[in-house]
């Protein structure tokens, strides 16, 4: 532990420090309203999913979920972070997973432990009945933008769906993958939007042409298996090759995914000094306040004595 007072120490615990380049493929169709991105976490899917001894069907859903949120976020320009959030009344009570602008991804899951959850529990099952919101904050000097849909659909891809379709967005598809594998976990998403043509990418093509060009893609996106989305050995350009050859696909430049808690003792410090005297007197043991981030499961320590609170704080 550092000798530093909590406020002057923004050192990050001893988390990984990983980065995967090609995290983030974008690509496109020529001439065709059809857009999308493919997302692949690989060996950072494993290091996020272990930080918290889940079962196996928690882990999968929270990394589908840090893959759709990846594959969100590279879909806007923003500075800040993009958020999706899941509450409900199920045995994962809260599901988070952010990403920034930069592509630093973190995630969590609030599981019931008493609560049984069989091997085979789908994102319903796993959730309950509830809301998704999707957020996007670009800091202090911004107002969050926020879309809040109900749980509704078997699976996550199929929640994220019903967002689209009731908010007016742009008609898109997700597939979502996540699960063990001989290399560890891997996480992984598929998504593909119907952008503009008329005044936009083709203004050549009829309603008619751009609407059979949309059905068509999904009907090839439609053939992806899990397997082949979580196979480190098939690289995103020739998966997408595979898909969509017979279109023509185009791959623009990859970005990276990387770890992205962004705790420090100097941030959860700032938080305790928050409290009243009183208050972290309450949360003392033996002449030590702990606090978990929930994201990296790590544990900060800060003596009694370091902490000096906010008298007459509520």
């Amino acid at each position: 532990m550092t000798d530093l007072p909590a406020f002057l120490d923004s050192n990050r615990p001893d988390v990984p420090d990983l980065a995967v380049p090609r995290g983030i493929t974008p690509f496109f169709i020529p001439s065709q309203p059809v857009r999308g991105r493919l997302i692949r976490l690989g060996p950072l899917a494993n290091t996020l999913l272990t930080r918290h001894d889940h079962s196996e069907p928690v882990r999968a859903l929270l990394g589908q979920a840090l893959a759709l949120a990846a594959a969100l976020a590279s879909a806007l320009k923003f500075s800040g972070s993009f958020s999706l959030q899941a509450k409900g009344d199920g045995p994962v009570s809260m599901l988070i997973a952010d990403c920034t602008d930069g592509g630093a991804l973190r995630g969590y899951a609030r599981v019931n432990e008493a609560a049984h959850i069989p091997d085979d529990a789908t994102a319903k099952q796993l959730l309950g009945e509830g809301y998704l919101a999707f957020t996007v904050d670009q800091g202090m000097n911004r107002e969050p933008q926020q879309g809040i849909v109900a749980l509704e659909g078997e699976t996550l891809a199929q929640m994220a769906e019903t967002y689209f379709k009731t908010s007016e967005q742009l008609p898109c598809k997700v597939y979502l993958a996540a699960g063990a594998t001989p290399q560890g976990w891997r996480a992984a998403a598929l998504v593909i939007e119907r952008i503009a043509g008329a005044g936009g990418v083709a203004p050549e093509i009829s309603e008619a042409e751009q609407e059979e060009a949309w059905r068509t893609a999904c009907i090839l996106a439609d053939t992806v298996t899990t397997d082949e989305l979580l196979d480190d050995e098939l690289t995103p350009e020739r998966l997408l090759y595979r898909l969509f050859h017979g279109e023509g696909v185009a791959v623009d430049r990859p970005r990276v995914l990387a770890y992205g808690c962004r705790c420090s003792r100097a941030r959860l410090g700032g938080i305790l000094e928050g409290f009243s005297p009183d208050d972290l007197d309450h949360m003392t043991v033996d002449d030590h306040i702990v606090m978990n981030c929930e994201f990296c499961n790590f544990a900060f320590r800060f003596p009694r004595d370091t902490v000096t609170g906010r008298p007459g704080a509520l």
